[in-house]
């Protein structure tokens, strides 16, 4: 991976930073100086934007190429949308990254050292900029936010769906097989012994 100083024509932005509405935030003094700070990556396929577990404070954004994003060895999501911006919690939890971003083809990506930006614009004496900066931030989240509950509600509806296919398609249980009834035997019936009485002799 390769990176370059971010060099731009000032109130020209490039069209992949217009996509993003979440730069609506800033005015354009702001971007400029947002854009000045920046550096621009050149990545390969399989390089690392973000590493798990690692620390930094910068936040991306996607100008040409395809990323996915990987917890351990599982890929977890796509980030394929030119202009999309990933790594901004950074900026609000400022703790290890929970996941790794990775190149999964040549990919271009600008990336905006927000540690920076606080250096060259204090809280205290421009909190006018910090207030675009959070306000940058919490629109991308609540974006990502309405994105996510979409799409659960879309696998909810899948899972649904499919818990009623297989209702459908299980078979009926079988009726227990009724035991055949025993036969009665019928009773034999004994003939009565007859007493055949001889008759007496006359004398």
């Amino acid at each position: 991976m390769k990176e370059f100083a971010y060099i731009h024509d000032e109130k020209h932005n490039p069209s992949p930073l217009r996509a993003v509405p979440a730069l609506a935030s800033f005015s354009d003094d702001q971007l400029d100086d947002v854009l000045n700070s920046s550096s621009l990556l050149q990545c390969e396929t399989g390089d690392h934007i973000i590493k798990e577990g690692s620390i930094d404070s910068r936040i991306y954004v996607l100008l040409s190429g395809e990323l996915e994003v990987r917890v351990g060895s599982k890929k977890v999501a796509a980030i394929t949308r030119i202009g999309e911006v990933f790594g901004e919690l950074a900026l609000v939890n400022h703790d290890k990254r929970l996941a790794s971003v990775i190149a999964s083809t040549k990919a271009v990506c600008l990336a905006v050292d927000q540690k920076f930006l606080q250096d060259i614009h204090p809280r205290e004496e421009d909190p006018d900029f910090h207030a675009a900066l959070y306000e940058f931030v919490a629109r991308l989240v609540v974006r990502k936010l309405e994105a996510t509950s979409k799409r659960l509600a879309e696998v909810e509806k899948e899972l649904r769906q499919l818990r009623g296919d297989k209702a459908a398609k299980k078979p009926a249980p079988a009726k227990p097989a009724s035991k055949p009834k025993p036969k009665l035997k019928r009773p034999v019936k004994r003939a009565s012994a007859k007493v055949v009485r001889k008759p007496a002799r006359v004398r």
